[in-house]
């Protein structure tokens, strides 16, 4: 269905005018073109149609609105038609004429014409335009089924084109809403005239500040409104107006596959809680093949390793991001034995370059052992990498003496997004078969086996490799077949989410030799798996996937194998494998699970054929509409072009011969094919193509033909009006849905990219309203992201799709509609001041929708066209298969597809690479469209109109004729073509002088024209016109004007000898003027644009150029706009421009400051003497003063001089102005040195004062660092996040300002700034007094912290005082810096949630919200802790009162004040050939010199206010006050603090640095003073130097390495301009302090006294001042500043001074007017360190200033000593008194009791050897032990970074010890000792001496919790405790990995220093002097051999309590019994006898 509308006429307008017309149906809008000059009637007869998914609704509305046109402002609305279309959809067509109605609904004269159809499909209204459809026989239901079922888009039509044949479904389901029609058609890379501008809900109308948003402009280059306006700025072949014709690819190579250099730093930092007892770990670092291994640390399970190493690749990107970094611990390796393995970590090397600045710092590494995956953490690594490619820029965290309490939980290793608990998980790749394999044997080969086996069978012996995280696994190989079945699938076990980002799977040939890879390809896991809540895991398939590499023939020696390792672009298909992927999440608690992560290859059940999707037939059109620039060394031979997709149309190497017969059965119905899709094969043949199938034969190469010359270099094809054409069938699985999806976000990302590219170009070129041009880009994201959601809605249940597709689809829908919420929020933001910010969100939006669009899993494989000659394959383009796909549906219709594309073919695999992959092999005009066979009837619909088709004859009748093999144009128009070229500008430099000779050759069609050959420039200014006569043009007149064919130019350099050397290339569209049209405003005369020039992938200049076309009618070349004739005699017979085209000039100065020359170099093997500045610019110039002797004096005699010259008005086209230095020789001889090319003069051009302000800003600035005229001084104050003050404004009040200063500036610091972001004027303030306080009040809060030491002593500070208290504070910065910065985000994407939140709630979670949430939950709590954990840390800090600071620049000093060029510039002198990306010559190799100086350039004439200034001196011209350059002493004074992250030089991974420092001729070597075997060696070093400016200006701080046998190696260096420094306005001589003082560590340093220095810069800046008055106060200009008037003496006598109050104006002297600038603080600045060899990369960073004191003022004082500090000798002595508790280990020999033999053992971190051992309290049978007992650990400690010092040698063949800095920990261990075997481990207690736990008062009280929750308890520090005692836990670990109490050890620690210790001595254990006492052990102890029998005894007792007292009372009644009947008869003997007695 269809609805055509027909637009006649509009009559009866008033005045005159340009004419635009809209209509509007269903919420799309079109627009008709522009009609100039329009009087009464408007003719537009233009016609426009909608196809529709619904039948048209009595009640809808058609709307019309006619337009004045206007290119600048809001178009106006003359009047408005609306209709009912309730009499068309009666009728099907009506035409109608009627009035227009006003905005007051009132009928005006105006009226209009128009003819209205409409059409339906069955027929009941109107009728089909012939052929509209294909017939469709047997169709059961009547309808016929598309995948596409749902809306159609409508197509938009130029003038003259007639209407494209639609497509339109019957019986749809409608997508309408409250009767207001379907959602808005988005025309993406259509014609800019139909846009739409619509919401879907809003009636379409348009009110005024509507028009002014979306008014059209058709002109030109379909010119359009202020927002939707597309530049065209990068090149004009952007625009596209018609549908003909795709925009080109300018970018020739291919990136990816050329090597580049690469570093990776690790340091490997500590391991902590390592799983296992009492070990001996080694960290092995494993990238690749390559391995590195830390020290063995011996009895630790959280060793301390600090070591760096690196590693240096040069691989190509992709090799190296697949490359798996692999960090294991290996326990006690040594040289006998491996050692056992305790844990590993993987992660691939992109993961670590993808992250923020490459690099992961200090985080920690959580291991896991790969042979038991159920055992869980093994411990943790805490590591820095980075990886560094080539000019990546590293910003090394700040090292500081960093907490060494540390998070691990909050620190762990992974990229943000990865949840910290990950688990194992099993990933399945299955491969099922593979079709098409190519020939891997040569016909010789073959031959010999046949001869051997008696058979010739096939030779590919193919296996499928898949490797993932560093392990890999194969299939079994299948012997000698093309079409392999293996139905096996490869498992893997890793942790889960993965660190390796891409599973790379490889077909591979097996041979006995050598295995080859056929073909590979690589399954990027996240775009096969969505994070976020509604995500899903991997999955993939089952899919086809294709595989491209070299070319199908065999060679024995493939010279593009590395294309089919997956390495470049592929240039032919190889072959197609069918595989899935799955992942299963681990249960590793389960018991059935193998524990081990090898890797398992198992069998799998076979796949149906349909499971893939339905197999159908696809049909390949081509036609060859031009072949030109074919390269002459090919010319010769008769050349045809092949088209193939996979091995169809493959004609010479495609042998795959089952495939294609198993397509043939398929073809026949037979096989494994459908009955039904064979049914519906045959059927669709039967009539559309007869016996198609057995006689339509593909035609898939032209006819061979030869070349005809172009010119010198190139030839051309003649094709003329005949045009050959290619045709393919080909069968595959129908998967288009897939393309379709990733088309339409394709083509909404072009949309995006052209709009930001517009947008940046409106920004750089300052040019109005960017916010209007990004807030349309918005508008069209919003719109083309719910037309994606419409479109891909009708997807959701087809059937045939795998998991992914059905995720995928879901997942887009979400996120391009959340995207399209967020893009209409951001519209609504988008202001004049927020652009920027705007802009950067919108750029993630472009690369969010590109990543979409990038499909997973293929379908159609790509199409190739090759260039054959001599039946050799010799060029190729690759044409992705979607681009040329159709679908009925505008939107999804691939971009190319059915359309005139320009192809430029380049040369395979490595050949591509450098200068032969810049050259073209030839440029086609080709047409391509592929598609459904039953599709097919649409196939010629794009080609340009005017043809026939030719057919090949066909021997059998046949219904309908088969597709043509050539076309024929008989419609020819006959044009010129004139190209003005101007000039180019920053050209490449093609010659060794630096220069080029360029002229450029331009071609268009067959025809080519060069300009003239301009020696010795860069920036050519050829001001020619190339007039191409007689330019036959095939095609519709219509067509061609509003899509011409494109224009190619080439830049070439012209060398006398050989070849013209290729430069670069750019495309244009030329602006096409019919014979009937005017030539005049506004398309004619055509502007000048500028296009860039691409040379490879980079950029190459820019040209200034405008070209057009102009039709020759009837009446011949006399109708054309005249030519004027040659004007300048000199240059011959050479068009100039014409007046029109060429700028409009104005008369301009330039001045020329010259300063001087700097470090020129030889040329041609001699000195520069007598060198000269030649300055030019636009053919005028001025040549500087002869320097007689460069060597003696270097600088210039004639400061200033100037000349005039005639400049375009608009800044923009303004020619480079050329700097050449030559050197004047003898006889008249003249040899250039070196040029530079300033491209941009806008920052020198120098604008007046501004009058409306008042005194604050009235100083006359330069564009670029606020040039003052004055003085010269600079107004630019570089704002860092590190200055102290707030950047004021300048708009102030005039009158006086008062700063009031604190009154003691010594007890204040300064404010803290942090500035939140470079464009923002968000400014925090911290008050430091004000944080103390706080702290201290917390403190008293918090009982038990660390007590506060007495105030410091004076004496105590020294410079690193200084020095850590100012890196402290830097951190500080940064932290809440960041901190800020975080906040700021959370609060967009908060607004923009909220916001949204209004929009839709249902859908709101974007992808990955919830996880970035929760990310951000625990990254605030982390800020929250590591704040609060620096609270502490400052707290040593904050304690100490009154530190001075200075300021510690994390960068060097030139990047904070912009070079020092605030009027002084340096410009680097350029010689030799300028170096492409694959040779290693860099821009800095070719500088020969640098020129000092500067520019100024005004338009003339100047206000006679300026010259009217007191003390102008008119021969400096602006360049007033400038000080004299006349040769000047200076002391320079070089202070270096250290260096960090060397670059090891030595085989065992260390470096020996010391410095050298050269200056001029004189060089200072502190080579005896090398530090041994560090990477971050402390200096502490000044060098004093003496030199003369400017002979001896460049400074060169190099760090050598001390080698003891050959020369030392340079690590790195960095160079500084000392003379720019010198001179600069912001006094960089020497850094001012934050206060001043007379003595002490913070002793002024500068000979000039704050005062005097304030005296000079009012002098010089002749300003009124300083006034010093009452009450310390000082007045400078109309500023009162306030201050501190009293300084103490050493002897703590106070004075008066004013020094305070000049200091205090120092400190804020840019807030000075006029003359103000920042002056540079007392500073360290940190500067990288290069090395030549490793261009590009640091080799190490290092902490240095200078001070420079003019020799001719009074000397300044000794230099402060930096030497580094002294560790200071302690003495620890650590006393153990008793054990409890302890683990009883040993059972008792004779009863089996439990028991242990104690003793503990002790040491000192990094003292390993110094171990001590208790003696032995035997055979505890309750864990008590006794021992009272001294362990005595002297150490060297420093206390500023809280390390203890060791020096030692490393082995017993180094030469030297080596310093270690190690942290202040003591390790107790509790150990049961055997007599025979090894002693048993049975606990230990780690304790940080600065941060450790206070002791329990009784064993009770001890716990476990002492060590676990030891962040919570109150930690006190020996070094400020000095002695504490108390009870401590020992811990271990059970077999559950869990800590356990092992024991508790009484213990009192004492440290004393060395001298106090000295003092009072004592003795080891209990020995003298001073003993302790022996403990009083219970006898138990005893030996067995003493007293067995007590002990026994003993033993007995205590088992057998009970048993014993029964016993003995047992044996006691017994007893008694036994007495008593043993003396019982005596006594009744006794008794009886006795009786008498």
């Amino acid at each position: 269905m269809a609805l055509l509308v027909h637009l006649k006429t509009v009559r009866d307008l008033r005045g005159k005018g340009d004419r635009i017309a809209k209509v509007t149906f269903r919420g799309l809008s079109f627009y008709t073109r522009v009609l100039e000059n329009c009087e009464d009637e408007a003719r537009f007869d233009e016609m426009f149609r909608w196809p529709i998914a619904s039948r048209v609704d009595e009640n809808e509305i058609l709307e019309l609105q006619v337009f004045n046109y206007s290119k600048i402002f809001t178009n106006r609305v003359i009047g408005t038609f609306r209709m009912v279309l309730q009499k068309v959809a009666e009728e099907g067509q009506l035409e109608v004429t009627d009035t227009l109605i006003d905005d007051n609904n009132t009928a005006m004269r105006t009226s209009v014409t128009v003819d209205i159809k409409y059409t339906t499909m069955d027929g009941t209204v109107g009728v089909w335009s012939d052929g509209e459809f294909l017939d469709v026989p047997g169709d059961p239901e009547g309808t016929f089924q598309f995948e596409t079922d749902s809306l159609l888009s409508g197509h938009s039509h130029g003038s003259g084109s007639g209407v494209s044949p639609g497509r339109s479904i019957h019986g749809i389901p409608t997508f309408r809403k409250a009767g207001k029609g379907v959602f808005s058609a988005m025309k993406l890379h259509k014609t800019k005239s139909s846009r739409d501008d619509h919401k879907k809900d809003e009636p379409a109308t348009l009110d005024m500040e509507d028009l002014d948003r979306k008014a059209l402009r058709l002109g030109g280059f379909g010119g359009l409104d202020p927002d939707c306006i597309s530049l065209a700025s990068v090149t004009a072949v952007t625009t596209n107006v018609s549908n003909k014709r795709s925009k080109p690819d300018i970018k020739m190579e291919p990136s990816s596959g050329r090597p580049v250099d690469y570093q990776i730093s690790i340091t490997v930092v500590e391991a902590r809680q390592l799983v296992g007892l009492n070990m001996d770990p080694v960290v092995c670092v494993e990238i690749g093949e390559d391995k590195k291994y830390t020290s063995m640390k011996e009895s630790t399970n959280c060793p301390y390793y600090n070591e760096y190493f690196v590693f240096d690749f040069h691989v190509p990107p992709d090799v190296m991001f697949d490359k798996i970094l692999k960090l294991s611990v290996i326990h006690s390796k040594n040289l006998l034995r491996s050692g056992t393995l305790v844990g590993t970590f993987k992660l691939d090397v992109g993961t670590v370059y993808s992250q923020p600045e490459h690099q992961f710092y200090h985080k920690w590494a959580m291991l896991s052992d790969p042979d038991d995956i159920t055992a869980g953490c093994k411990g943790y690594i805490k590591c820095d990498i980075a990886v560094v490619g080539k000019g990546d820029n590293i910003k090394t965290p700040h090292k500081a003496n960093e907490t060494d309490e540390d998070d691990i939980e909050g620190n762990l290793l992974l990229p943000e997004g990865v949840p910290l608990e990950r688990q194992w998980a099993r990933f399945y790749v299955k491969i099922y078969r593979a079709e098409g394999l190519p020939k891997m044997n040569t016909s010789i080969m073959a031959n010999v086996k046949k001869a051997f086996i008696g058979e010739n069978r096939d030779l590919v012996d193919p296996y499928v490799q898949v490797v993932f995280a560093g392990q890999r696994g194969k299939t079994s190989v299948q012997k000698s077949s093309y079409e392999p079945v293996w139905n096996e699938q490869v498992v893997f076990t890793e942790m889960f989410p993965p660190l390796c980002k891409r599973i790379k799977v490889q077909i591979r040939d097996s041979d006995k030799v050598n295995d080859v890879a056929i073909g590979t390809h690589f399954i990027d896991l996240q775009k096969i798996a969505n994070d976020g809540d509604k995500g899903f895991l991997p999955t993939m398939g089952p899919a086809w996937v294709n595989m491209y590499g070299s070319t199908r023939h065999y060679t024995l020696i493939d010279e593009h194998q590395d294309l089919n390792e997956g390495l470049g672009e592929g240039v032919s298909f190889r072959a197609r494998l069918l595989i899935s992927v799955a992942v299963e999440i681990l249960d590793t608690t389960s018991t059935e699970i193998v524990s081990s992560t090898e890797v398992q290859v198992e069998p799998v059940s076979n796949i149906s054929e349909s499971a893939t999707g339905k197999i159908e037939e696809f049909f390949l059109f081509g036609s060859f509409l031009e072949a030109t620039m074919i390269d002459r060394k090919i010319g010769d031979k008769p050349i045809s072009f092949e088209v193939t997709i996979g091995n169809y149309g493959n004609q010479i190497d495609g042998v795959s011969k089952p495939t294609a017969a198993k397509k043939k059965k398929k073809k026949e119905g037979g096989g494994e094919s459908d009955e039904e899709e064979s049914e519906l094969i045959q059927q669709n043949s039967s009539e559309d193509e007869a016996d198609d199938d057995g006689d339509l034969v593909s035609v898939s190469s032209t006819p061979p033909m030869k070349p005809v010359i172009t010119d010198r270099n190139y030839f051309h094809l003649p094709y003329f009006e005949k045009k050959p054409c290619i045709y393919i069938k080909s069968w595959w699985q129908d998967l288009r849905r897939r393309l379709y999806n990733s088309n339409i976000m394709d083509k909404i990302a072009d949309k995006l990219e052209e709009g930001l590219n517009d947008v940046q170009e409106v920004i750089k070129t300052e040019k109005a309203y960017p916010e209007r041009r990004l807030r349309g880009v918005l508008e069209e994201l919003s719109t083309g992201c719910n037309r994606f959601v419409t479109l891909a809605n009708k997807d959701q249940n087809q059937a045939g799709r795998t998991k992914l597709d059905k995720e995928r689809l879901k997942s887009c829908m979400r996120e391009m509609e959340s995207m399209g919420q967020q893009a209409k929020l951001i519209r609504s933001q988008v202001k004049r001041n927020t652009v920027r910010d705007k802009l950067k969100m919108v750029q993630n939006f472009l690369h969010r929708l590109r990543f979409l669009a990038d499909e997973p899993q293929h379908s159609i494989p790509d199409a190739f066209v090759w260039m054959m000659s001599n039946n050799k394959r010799i060029a190729y383009a690759r044409i992705p298969s979607k681009d040329i796909l159709y679908s009925i549906v505008d939107e999804e219709t691939g971009k190319d597809c059915g359309k005139v594309k320009a192809v430029f073919l380049r040369l395979p695999g490595k050949k591509g690479f450098g200068p032969a992959g810049w050259t073209v092999q030839a440029k086609m005009e080709i047409y391509l469209w592929l598609g459904l066979n039953k599709q097919r009837k649409d196939f010629l619909s794009g080609l340009p109109n005017g043809f026939e088709e030719n057919k090949a004859p066909r021997t059998s009748p046949c219904l309908q004729s088969v597709p043509p093999v050539s076309l024929v144009y008989n419609m020819k128009q006959v044009f010129q073509l004139r190209a003005h070229m101007y000039q180019a500008r920053s050209l490449f430099a093609a010659d060794s002088s630096g220069l080029s000779d360029p002229f450029a050759r331009v071609f268009f069609s067959t025809h080519s024209q060069v300009t003239e050959v301009l020696s010795e420039t860069l920036c050519p200014t050829w001001d020619q016109l190339l007039v191409f006569e007689d330019v036959e043009l095939f095609g519709e007149a219509g067509e061609l004007r509003d899509d011409p064919p494109i224009i190619v130019v080439e830049v070439y350099d012209q060398d006398t000898v050989g070849k013209a050397e290729f430069i670069g290339r750019t495309f244009a569209k030329p602006i096409t003027k019919m014979c009937d049209e005017h030539y005049g405003p506004p398309r004619f005369p055509p502007q000048l644009e500028y296009y860039q020039i691409y040379r490879g992938n980079s950029t190459a200049g820019d040209l200034l150029a405008a070209f057009e076309l102009l039709q020759i009618g009837q009446g011949g070349r006399a109708e054309l706009p005249p030519i004027d004739g040659p004007t300048d005699s000199e240059r011959g017979p050479i068009l100039p421009v014409p007046m029109g085209i060429r700028p409009i000039l104005s008369r301009y100065r330039i001045e020329v400051l010259f300063w001087g020359l700097r470090d020129l170099k030889r040329v041609n093997l001699a000195l520069v003497d007598r060198p000269r500045v030649d300055i030019e610019c636009a053919g005028r110039g001025v040549q500087s003063a002869l320097i007689q002797n460069y060597k003696k004096n270097p600088n210039f005699s004639t400061l200033v001089k100037w000349f005039e010259v005639d400049l375009p008005e608009n800044e923009l086209l303004h020619p480079p102005l050329n700097v050449r230095v030559v050197d004047c020789r003898a006889f008249g001889r003249y040899t250039l040195v070196g040029s530079h090319a300033v491209t941009s003069l806008r920052r020198f051009i120098y604008s007046p004062p501004d009058k409306t302000h008042n005194n604050w800003a009235s100083a006359a600035r330069l564009m670029n660092g606020y040039m003052v005229l004055t003085n010269g001084g600079s107004q630019s104050r570089p704002c860092s996040p590190y200055s102290r003050t707030p950047p004021r404004t300048l708009s102030r009040p005039a009158g006086d300002v008062t700063v009031n200063m604190d009154a003691d500036p010594s007890v204040r610091k300064m404010d803290t700034v942090v500035k939140l972001d470079a464009t923002s004027d968000a400014v925090v303030k911290v008050d430091v007094n004000e944080e103390k306080e706080e702290k201290k009040k917390k403190k008293k809060k918090k009982k038990g912290e660390v007590e506060e030491d007495d105030e410091t002593d004076e004496s105590m500070l020294d410079w690193w005082s200084k020095y850590f208290a100012s890196i402290e504070t830097l951190m500080e910065i940064l932290r809440a810096q960041e901190a800020a910065l975080a906040e700021a985000e959370e609060r967009e994407d908060q607004e923009i949630a909220a916001e949204g939140a209004d929009i839709k709630p249902d859908d709101l979670p974007v992808k990955g919200s919830k996880g970035k949430e929760k990310s951000r939950d625990k990254n605030r709590n982390k800020e929250k802790k590591k704040s609060h954990h620096a609270g502490e840390e400052t707290e040593k800090h904050s304690s100490k009162p009154k530190v001075d600071e200075l300021l510690v620049y994390n960068k060097e000093l030139e990047a904070e004040y912009d070079n020092f060029e605030d009027w002084l510039h340096t410009f680097n002198l350029y010689r030799g050939k300028a170096g492409d990306d694959d040779e290693a010559a860099l821009d800095d190799d070719r500088i020969v010199g640098r020129f000092k100086g500067s520019m100024c350039m005004y338009k003339l004439p100047l206000s006679e206010e300026i010259t009217r200034e007191v003390g102008f001196d008119p021969n400096m011209g602006m360049f007033q006050s400038i000080p004299h350059n006349d040769p000047i002493n200076v002391l320079v004074r070089v202070f270096v603090v250290r260096a960090t992250d060397l670059h090891p030089a030595d085989v065992n991974g260390k470096v020996d640095p010391y410095v050298v420092i050269k200056l001029g001729k004189s060089e200072l070597k502190d080579k005896e003073n090398y530090i041994s075997k560090q990477l971050n060696p402390v200096f502490g070093k000044a060098f004093d130097m003496e030199a003369t400016f400017p002979m001896e200006s460049m400074l060169t701080v190099s760090v050598y390495d001390w080698d003891l046998v050959g020369t030392d190696d340079l690590i790195g260096e960095t160079k500084i301009d000392l003379e720019n420094r010198f001179y600069s306005k912001h006094r960089a001589t020497c850094g001012i302090a934050n206060n001043y003082s007379v003595h002490g560590y913070n002793v002024w340093r500068d000979p000039m006294k704050p005062s005097q220095i304030l005296a000079k810069l009012c002098k010089e800046g002749k300003l009124d001042g300083p006034h010093y008055g009452p009450g310390g106060r000082v007045k400078v200009a109309n500023r009162v500043f306030m201050g501190a008037t009293e300084i103490e003496d050493e002897n703590g006598l106070k004075k008066q001074t004013d020094e305070h109050l000049a200091l205090t104006v120092l400190k804020h002297w840019e807030e000075i007017p006029r003359v103000g600038c920042k002056l540079i603080p007392e500073h360290v600045e940190t500067r990288p360190l290069l090395n030549p060899d490793h261009p590009g990369i640091e080799q190490g960073r290092i902490e240095m200033w200078v001070d420079m004191f003019p020799m001719d003022m009074p000397a300044p004082g000794p230099a402060i000593d930096i030497s580094p500090r002294k560790p200071k000798n302690f003495e620890l002595r650590v006393i153990i008194w008793n054990t409890d508790d302890v683990v009883l280990e040993d059972d008792a020999f004779m009863t089996g009791e439990k028991m242990s033999d104690i003793y503990v053992r002790g040491w000192l971190k990094g003292q390993q050897e110094d171990k001590q051992d208790t003696d032995v309290h035997y055979h505890s049978l309750t864990g008590e032990g006794n021992f009272n007992w001294r362990f005595v650990y002297p150490f060297d400690y420093l206390m500023a970074e809280e390390k203890i010092v060791i020096s030692k040698k490393e082995s017993m063949f180094s030469w030297d010890e080596t310093e270690y800095k190690i942290p202040a920990r003591l390790t107790l261990q509790v150990w049961d000792a055997d007599h025979f075997s090894a002693d048993d481990f049975l606990g230990a207690i780690e304790l940080d001496l600065n941060r450790f736990p206070r002791g329990a008062k009784t064993a009770k009280q001890c716990s476990i919790n002492m060590v676990q929750n030891q962040a919570e308890l109150p930690c006190i520090s020996i070094f400020k405790q000095k002695r504490v005692k108390g009870w401590w836990p020992f811990v271990a670990r059970d077999e559950n990995d869990e800590m356990e109490l092992t024991g508790k050890v009484e213990a009192e620690l004492h440290l004393m220093s060395a001298e106090e210790a000295e003092k009072s001595p004592v003795g080891l254990g209990r020995n003298e002097p001073d003993p302790l006492e022996k403990p009083n052990r219970p006898n138990t102890s005893l030996s067995w051999i003493l007293s067995p029998v007590r002990v026994v005894c003993i033993l007995v007792w205590r088992q057998y309590k009970l048993h014993c007292a029964l016993l003995l009372g047992a044996i006691l009644g017994l007893l008694f019994l036994g007495l008593l009947f043993f003396s019982l008869p005596s006594a009744l003997s006794y008794k009886i006898f006795n009786v008498a007695g």
